[in-house]
């Protein structure tokens, strides 16, 4: 049997530096965690796992989850790694890892999903490696997993790249690094690059 293939998406911030949800920003006629959803349901996954924490109850009401396992994350000030460990913890026990994707990056491309899965199964870390530089999504082995409950803040997973070496597998993909909301310039710069791509 083929193990299940499987995907957690990262919600659970509080947007300090964006200073409102950004989760529920208006965005491709749902809002910016909707369409995150979307383009991940779109790319096959047999489980999708979706960590919430601030703004929670709101976004239960606002975005479509059907089909998500909601994973609530009551310690998320303590940054997205707290997310991670318990997103894990509800992993599907037959899958080999997980892709790791941000629920304000809805430009994840099937292209960079499908390589990270052709090349990174099997192995503890992966990544894509973009023109200008690596990204998400990352791939997390469950070899990797009693590293990830160690780790602490914002940037743990980056910590386990950086470290990695020769060990991580990486992806090379003609594009650039998707947009990814943290201020209130990168909403506009999102928003008018999706403006750009309609047009096209």
């Amino acid at each position: 049997m083929t193990a299940p293939v499987c995907a957690v998406v990262l919600a659970a911030g509080g947007s300090r530096r964006l200073g409102r949800p950004k989760q529920l920003l208006p965005y491709a006629g749902t809002t910016l965690l909707g369409a995150t959803l979307d383009t991940v349901r779109n790319q096959g996954f047999d489980q999708i796992i979706v960590t919430l924490g601030a703004f929670a109850d709101g976004i239960v009401e606002q975005v479509d989850l059907r089909g998500v396992t909601v994973v609530r994350n009551d310690v998320h000030r303590s940054g997205c790694s707290s997310s991670i460990r318990r997103a894990v913890g509800v992993l599907d026990p037959a899958a080999d890892g997980a892709v790791l994707l941000l629920g304000d990056q809805p430009g994840i491309s099937r292209t960079a999903v499908r390589a990270l899965l052709a090349a990174a199964p099997g192995t503890r870390l992966g990544a894509v490696r973009y023109r200008d530089g690596l990204g998400h999504p990352f791939w997390l082995g469950r070899s990797i997993f009693p590293d990830i409950e160690q780790l602490h803040g914002d940037k743990g997973v980056w910590k386990l790249i950086d470290a990695a070496g020769p060990a991580l597998v990486t992806v090379d993909i003609d594009e650039d690094t998707p947009l990814d909301v943290d201020t209130e310039e990168d909403y506009r710069r999102l928003v008018e690059r999706s403006a750009e791509v309609r047009l096209r």
